[in-house]
């Protein structure tokens, strides 16, 4: 439960604190963090990149926090719901590391600048460390279910 509640602070965090400040020449600087990054891109008619940043770096591990967490809580789970669970997690799983490529690519792309540099800050490690996080709490639950399933298959 420590594990699940310390992902989700890191993961808020990491959301709406400052990634990057990107400074161009010597007297411009951009500041922004994920969230903010985000809707710069719906502000300026970039819809299609809107909402893939927005579904896997902020919907999907929302979404998984919140199914990590209704799993921790119930208390007579069905074999089925566990099963449900197991595959949600699996098929998620490929899509997990989409967001992670994402802020990468956005920092080679900007450091390729000869005229701009980037300050990394705390946002982007937290939400590095949510990512990892979240795996580990999923790994744990994960093997969790399995021995529910098995446990319940073998009554």
């Amino acid at each position: 439960m420590f594990l699940l509640l310390l992902s989700t602070i890191m993961l808020l965090v990491g959301i709406f604190a400052p990634m990057m400040t990107l400074s161009k020449f010597v007297w411009i600087e951009n500041r922004f963090s994920l969230f903010a990054g985000t809707l710069q891109l719906f502000v300026d008619g970039q819809y299609f990149l809107f909402l893939i940043l927005l579904s896997f770096s902020i919907l999907l591990p929302v979404a998984k926090l919140i199914l990590l967490f209704r799993f921790w809580h119930s208390d007579s789970s069905s074999c089925a719901q566990l099963q449900h669970f197991m595959q949600w997690i699996s098929h998620y799983g490929k899509w997990s590391m989409l967001d992670v490529f994402v802020v990468a690519l956005l920092l080679v792309i900007v450091k390729l600048g000869a005229l701009a540099t980037v300050q990394v800050h705390y946002g982007i490690y937290m939400y590095a460390g949510a990512g990892l996080l979240i795996m580990l709490a999923t790994t744990i639950i994960s093997s969790i279910a399995k021995k529910d399933i098995e446990n319940s298959l073998a009554s």
